[in-house]
């Protein structure tokens, strides 16, 4: 079964800072990342800065347009207006099929604000304790949403032809 984790960090640096303790346990096969990004928000920036992960992604990874649609719906949608955010509502209500419910967005955007940052991972197979003491101290605040199989096939087919659509990346 994979993991969607969010790790808040509480400076902007910090979810750059924790990559490379999530590098160091893939290396120690103490979690297998699938898939990741992370979200940099400056305290004097609108918005945040958002980015896959490629280096750390494996075979599983769900791609651009996972992240693009969960950090739209996070981040973007309620700065959009009334009109645009009844079309993300349905989008929403589809992720929660897919096991990524309204509790776990309303979470992290409430708690993924100005002069933070954020990890996001596509996870499975950690060894939770050591996980855990690895981001020890790090001011990390772990929220998480756990799929099912079937609920993380769903969400890789939701997003397979729009990335086999997509044009390919240099």
């Amino acid at each position: 079964m994979a993991t969607l984790t969010a790790w808040k960090f509480p400076t902007p640096e910090g979810a750059d800072q924790a990559l490379a303790t999530l590098e160091r346990l893939q290396k120690e096969e103490l979690i297998q990342v699938l898939d990741a990004a992370v979200v940099t928000w400056p305290a004097d920036r609108k918005r945040p800065k958002t980015r896959q992960l490629h280096s750390l992604a494996g075979g599983g990874a769900l791609g651009g347009s996972f992240w693009g649609l969960l950090f739209g719906l996070i981040f973007f949608v309620p700065l959009l207006g009334l009109v645009v955010g009844a079309a993300a509502g349905a989008l929403a209500g589809s992720l929660s099929d897919v096991g990524i419910d309204d509790d776990f967005i309303n979470d992290v955007r409430t708690k993924v604000t100005p002069g933070t940052s954020a990890l996001f991972g596509l996870t499975q197979n950690a060894v939770q304790d050591r996980v855990v003491d690895a981001f020890r101290g790090s001011g990390a605040e772990l929220l998480h949403t756990n799929l099912s199989a079937d609920q993380e096939e769903r969400l890789r087919e939701a997003f397979a032809d729009v990335e086999e659509d997509a044009p390919a990346r240099a």
